[in-house]
């Protein structure tokens, strides 16, 4: 089965995220637990915590079909220490926000060498970064978004993506999050069916199917192997229909929340329907 929605806002509390999504008839959705521009949040209210519990049964939202987002500000590879610290405290504190609310998966971009450290040294500090919010943390799963690497973001390869899970210890908790116009602008061709079959092939040798937890369903406004992260409407950038068609007809990417970040919110509720859609399509 697949679960498809789109990054909902939480304005107003958390529970309106689960309202949100079902009034797009989505069956999955994404949002910040938090302000994802301040570092600092009110504690979540027993009640606030209650409310999203009972918004989610209401509307049928299972944790696996949610997909919450860390803070834009962490980075897990920060070169210097005192950096590095606050991240990871807030990383923490994100991923206990999702045991609060009954969450299983933490969506979060890897982290930036900022020019400052070699790449494998910034990846052996996210890996080291994951390690310790598990071990004070239970029941949630770390998923590693990969990037379109702009600037000194890492995560844009997916051997990066495979040096960071090899640094983790525990394997169960750790996935990754494909979004397509990152892999585009990184390289990862997905203009046509043939193309999508040579980059997923790639992606099962590299990281693996197995650690897959997650899609971000973006088009593209930026260029093939541009690097610059610039999502589009989907069937309206450089990707085009072809790879959103291909992705619901596979089944390596049932059972997991495959969610829109597309630029124009007004018409999620139509891509969702366009997206099932091509389940069936011939």
């Amino acid at each position: 089965m697949k679960f498809i929605g789109a990054h909902v806002s939480a304005s107003g509390g958390v529970a309106n995220a689960a309202i949100r999504a079902a009034e797009i008839n989505a069956s999955a959705f994404a949002l910040f637990t938090k302000n994802q521009r301040q570092w600092k949040a009110a504690a979540l209210t027993p009640a606030a915590i209650d409310d999203f519990k009972r918004a989610c049964d209401t509307h049928n939202f299972q944790p696996g079909q949610i997909l919450p987002h860390d803070s834009y500000l962490i980075n897990l590879g920060h070169p210097e220490q005192e950096a590095l610290d606050k991240s990871r405290e807030a990383f923490i504190d994100e991923l206990q926000r999702c045991e609060q609310l009954g969450l299983t998966l933490l969506n979060f971009h890897p982290g930036s060498h900022l020019t400052k450290i070699p790449v494998d040294d910034c990846l052996a500090r996210i890996a080291e970064s994951i390690n310790i919010a598990l071990d004070k943390t239970a029941g949630v799963t770390a998923v590693i978004e990969n990037t379109a690497g702009q600037g000194s973001n890492l995560g844009f390869r997916f051997e990066h993506l495979a040096a960071i899970i090899d640094g983790v210890e525990d394997k169960s908790r750790v996935g990754v999050c494909i979004d397509t116009c990152h892999a585009f602008a990184a390289g990862y061709d997905l203009r046509s069916a043939e193309a999508c079959e040579q980059t997923f092939a790639e992606f099962g040798r590299v990281v693996g199917f197995n650690y897959l937890r997650g899609m971000h369903l973006n088009d593209a406004k930026s260029a093939f192997g541009s690097r610059v992260d610039r999502h589009h409407s989907l069937g309206e950038g450089n990707i085009g229909h072809e790879a959103f068609a291909w992705i619901m007809r596979d089944p390596r990417f049932d059972n997991i929340p495959m969610i829109l970040e597309t630029i124009n919110p007004d018409i999620w509720a139509e891509e969702i329907a366009w997206l099932r859609a091509q389940q069936h399509a011939a």
